[in-house]
C-alpha cells in the first residue's frame, strides 16, 4: 500500500545508496519530493533527472519542490520554478512548501493550483505543516497538516480538520526507530506520512526507518 510521501533532499551523486533504497521501497511509495536546490536550481542537474526517471518507472509520483514563503514570493518566481520541474525533471507534481493555512492567502494558492494544472502537475500538494482553511482542500490532492518533531507529534496532535476532498499527510522528523508514527498517523486521519530520525536544520537529508541502507553501503 503507498502511504509513504517522502522529501529528501539529498543529491544522487552523493547519496547513491540512499536514492537505491528509496527506489527498492517504490511499493510504499505515493510519491517522492524532489528538490536539486530549494527548488528546481538555475540549471538542468543530470543526476536528479536520472533518478526522477527511475521513480517514473517505478510507478511513484515525482513531486517538484517550490517554496512559496507563505504567499510573499512573487507569483512568475513561483511559476518559473514549477516549469523547470516540468521541462528539465518531466515531474508528474508538485509539492509547495511554506504555504499560508489562513483563508486571507487562498486566492494566491488557487491561482498557482490552476497553473500547476495548466503546466502538467497532475498532484498538488500545499505543505500547511497544520491544519488550514477548509478552502484549500478544494484545490490541492494533499495537504500536509503536520510537519514538526517527533516530541511534539507525540505529545501533541494536530489541529483537528474540518474540511473534506483532500488526502492527509503528516511529516514528522526526530522520530526513533520503532515508534509506529505511520500507524499513529492513520489514527489521526492521515493517509500518507513520512517520519525520519533526522533532526536539525536539515532532517530531511535523512530516510525513513526500514528505508536507509545498510551502513558502509554506497
Amino acid at each position: 500500500m503507498k502511504t509513504l510521501l517522502v522529501p529528501y533532499y539529498e543529491h544522487p551523486d552523493v547519496r547513491p545508496a540512499e536514492w537505491d533504497a528509496l527506489l527498492a521501497a517504490a511499493p510504499r511509495l505515493y510519491g517522492v519530493v524532489l528538490n536539486p536546490a530549494s527548488g528546481p536550481g538555475e540549471h538542468p542537474d543530470p543526476a536528479f533527472a536520472a533518478v526522477a526517471a527511475r521513480l517514473r518507472a517505478a510507478d511513484v509520483r515525482v513531486l517538484g519542490y517550490v517554496d512559496t514563503a507563505y504567499g510573499r514570493r512573487p507569483f512568475a518566481d513561483v511559476r518559473r520554478e514549477l516549469a523547470r520541474h516540468r521541462d528539465w525533471f518531466a515531474a508528474d507534481g508538485v509539492f509547495l512548501d511554506q504555504v499560508a493555512a489562513a483563508e486571507g492567502e487562498f486566492g494566491y494558492y488557487r491561482r498557482l493550483a490552476t497553473e500547476a494544472r495548466g503546466l502538467g502537475g497532475g498532484t498538488l500538494v500545499l505543505n500547511h505543516g497544520t491544519a488550514p482553511h477548509p478552502s484549500y482542500a478544494r484545490i490541492a490532492d494533499v495537504l500536509v497538516t503536520f510537519e514538526g518533531t517527533w516530541a511534539t507529534y507525540r505529545r501533541k496532535p494536530p489541529p483537528p480538520w474540518a474540511g473534506t476532498g483532500a488526502v492527509l499527510c503528516h511529516l514528522v522528523h526526530g522520530a526513533p526507530a520503532g515508534a509506529g508514527t505511520e500507524a499513529l498517523a492513520a489514527e489521526r486521519g492521515a493517509g500518507l506520512s513520512c517520519a525520519v530520525p533526522g533532526t536539525g536544520d536539515h532532517p530531511w537529508g535523512t530516510l525513513p526507518h526500514g528505508l536507509a541502507p545498510a551502513p558502509g553501503t554506497r
